[in-house]
């Protein structure tokens, strides 16, 4: 893997702007195609992979949306739904969601106006019957409840680890410095995903987390294969996928941008991040 020291001092650079504009140049990958789920896999616990407990997953009005209209109870059903064409090493990934609705029945008190994106995960086909969820990285989504300060793009780490300010990082969940965005305001989050080198969450285009390292270890996962959480091995990729956690939300746009190309060349890197920032790409 490319030593990447030299290129944080750019990349904090380049993400001030990149979460603006939507570009849909060459190297972007719309992972939702604003018609069908086809190139997705869905993954609920209790419930074999594929089957689409209660319509969960839906396209509505061209977005992304999950929803619990078929629920009587939530009855801890976490769910995930798998960009399963391939997992991804390097990249940068773009939401655009928004929180809608009402939690659905028995939903956790956590969970109110709560998602989340995980990142470097296993594969779907890999996690049992009853996982709740995938062994990844989680850029938590928060949605503000009118009240009190929410920031969204925290990170969470269901059976992983990361370092922080050259330390091991080990509590489960770590805030972010973004602001709190109330209602049903639709919110530009991104994560962009240095193989198991960095790793940078942006929101609005203010980079609001960032940390190293990330590397299999911990609990926070229930119900897994012991032989998928081998504790120590580094995080170098895997797939993406979007939460279920009893609140309805919806994205209007799921795209991830591919690096991998471009990190064994320096050079090359640091000329495709120039373009993102100046949104030429």
């Amino acid at each position: 893997m490319l030593r990447l020291t030299f290129l944080l001092p750019l990349c904090l650079l380049a993400l001030l702007s990149l979460g603006q504009g939507r570009s849909k140049g060459s190297g972007w990958i719309e992972l939702f195609n604003g018609k069908d789920l086809k190139d997705w896999a869905v993954k609920i616990s209790g419930h074999p992979l594929n089957e689409n407990y209660g319509n969960t997953f839906r396209v509505t009005d061209g977005k992304l949306a999950v929803s619990y209209d078929g629920y009587t109870s939530f009855d801890n059903q976490f769910g995930h739904i798998f960009y399963k064409k391939r997992p991804f090493s390097a990249y940068l990934l773009v939401l655009e969601y928004r929180f809608v609705g009402q939690q659905a029945p028995a939903g956790p008190g956590w969970a109110i106006r709560n998602s989340g994106a995980m990142l470097h995960g296993q594969a779907p086909e890999t996690m049992t019957l009853k996982q709740d969820f995938p062994i990844s990285l989680e850029m938590q989504l928060l949605g503000g409840d009118g009240q009190h300060e929410r920031h969204t793009a925290n990170l969470c780490t269901p059976g992983t680890h990361v370092e922080m300010n050259g330390k091991l990082f080990t509590p489960h969940c770590i805030e972010s410095k973004s602001k709190t965005y109330h209602g049903d305001r639709w919110v530009r989050a991104e994560a962009l995903v240095l193989g198991d080198s960095v790793i940078h969450h942006i929101v609005e285009g203010d980079t609001v987390l960032t940390y190293q390292k990330p590397q299999i270890g911990g609990g926070t996962v229930s119900n897994h294969d012991p032989a998928q959480k081998k504790d120590g091995q580094p995080l170098r990729g895997g797939y993406i996928s979007l939460q279920s956690e009893s609140h309805p939300i919806e994205f209007r746009r799921v795209a991830v941008f591919d690096l991998e190309p471009y990190m064994q060349k320096p050079e090359a890197l640091r000329k495709v991040l120039r373009q993102l920032q100046t949104r030429k790409l």
